[in-house]
């Protein structure tokens, strides 16, 4: 019997700096649903002005704009993703369903026979 099983993160650095995982597709998928950061925010048990930094922050790390912000108005403003953000998102959960894939495939090769006891 295994006693072992696989855990792993996958996320893209910049400049050995965290700039992109599973904390930023998370709240770009909200924004995107919600069409604003501050109920994306909300959502995630969030304050605002930290969501705000951690998407300045994302953006400046990858080098490109995650979303649009439309500023106040009637309806109140909000946040739409950019064409760039969908395309990282989408390119980023294939990537990590694929490397869970052949993970997967790499343990049960190398650790499927490993007993301990023996």
């Amino acid at each position: 019997m295994n006693h072992y099983r696989l855990r792993y993160k996958v996320w893209l650095e910049s400049n050995k700096n965290k700039a992109f995982g599973k904390g930023p597709v998370e709240i770009l998928d909200k924004i995107e649903k919600f069409g604003s950061l501050r109920k994306a925010a909300d959502e995630m048990q969030m304050s605002y002005s930290h969501a705000w930094t951690l998407i300045n922050k994302i953006e400046k790390r990858l080098g490109c704009r995650l979303i649009e912000r439309q500023v106040g108005g009637e309806e109140g403003g909000g946040s739409i993703l950019t064409p760039k953000a969908k395309e990282l998102i989408r390119r980023f959960n294939l990537f990590e369903e694929k490397s869970e894939r052949y993970l997967s495939i790499l343990f049960n090769k190398f650790f499927a026979d490993f007993d301990p006891e023996s």
